[in-house]
């Protein structure tokens, strides 16, 4: 009876130390895979949001062709205190049910006067209209406070609520009711320039995009107002900003009509 107990006692040992060899083992083997895997994914995010940036410079780019559009908000571009740039928000006419876009904050050094940036936001809403068609839309909003920047370093911004939007239109402008607002909105689809009604909608830091670009855990604070981080990707976009804050408007709008 004692040797079969002993028995017992020795096979039951030898099946918790093989587990526990098991277990040792296939810890170790996640972990060698984490190591493997985190520089592969890390670099596959940090191009996702290279892409973003890239789509954003393009969004710029597509307004500033616009001499209508730099015509009319020409103080607005050259006083601006940021610009958001989401280069897709879903769906399109004056839609009802919940759209969402991914797009950069790009802020103004107040004393310097160097485009900081890009920090990554999203844009929401249970219902947007964007007053342009097509199901995909760009969407340029002007800051035009340092509240509106202020506001927008932290998650939860609510448009129309913790910041007054008004909506961007050609040869309208904003109205003489709008003229102190934070932001100014536009949106523009399949080249067709409608304004953005943006009422209610709700701008989120993507904190997960933000540590994919600059290979750190930085807060929009840190990106936008105290400059940490670089990522070379951003010049394009910054070059971008500059020559529609700086270039003379209204000459391109003068030259379009004389021949």
């Amino acid at each position: 009876m004692f040797i079969e107990k002993f028995a017992i006692a020795a096979n039951r040992g030898s099946a918790i130390g093989s587990w526990r060899v098991w277990l040792g083992s296939g810890l170790a083997l996640v972990l060698m895979l984490g190591v493997l895997v985190s520089p592969a994914s890390a670099a596959k995010k940090e191009e996702k949001a290279q892409m973003l940036v890239e789509r954003a410079e393009r969004t710029l780019d597509s307004f500033a062709a616009d001499p209508r559009f730099t015509h009319d908000y020409d103080g607005y571009l050259k006083t601006a205190k940021g610009f958001l740039v989401i280069p897709s928000m879903a769906k399109g006419s004056f839609i009802v049910g919940g759209s969402k876009g991914r797009g950069v904050l790009m802020a103004k050094d107040a004393e310097s006067g160097d485009w900081n940036g890009p920090a990554f936001y999203t844009l929401g809403s249970a219902s947007i209209g964007l007053q342009a068609g097509g199901k995909n839309s760009e969407i340029l909003i002007i800051v035009t406070s340092e509240r509106g920047i202020n506001r927008l370093l932290n998650s939860g911004a609510k448009l129309g609520g913790d910041l007054s939007v008004a909506v961007g239109k050609l040869g309208e402008g904003i109205g003489s009711a709008d003229v102190r607002a934070d932001l100014i909105a536009f949106s523009r689809s399949k080249g067709f320039f409608g304004g953005a009604s943006l009422e209610g909608s709700v701008v989120d830091v993507s904190s997960s995009r933000n540590r994919a670009y600059y290979g750190e855990s930085l807060r929009p604070s840190d990106i936008l107002i105290r400059s940490q981080g670089a990522n070379e990707g951003s010049d394009g976009l910054i070059d971008s900003i500059v020559a529609i804050t700086t270039i003379e408007h209204t000459q391109i709008a003068d030259s379009e009509g004389s021949d």
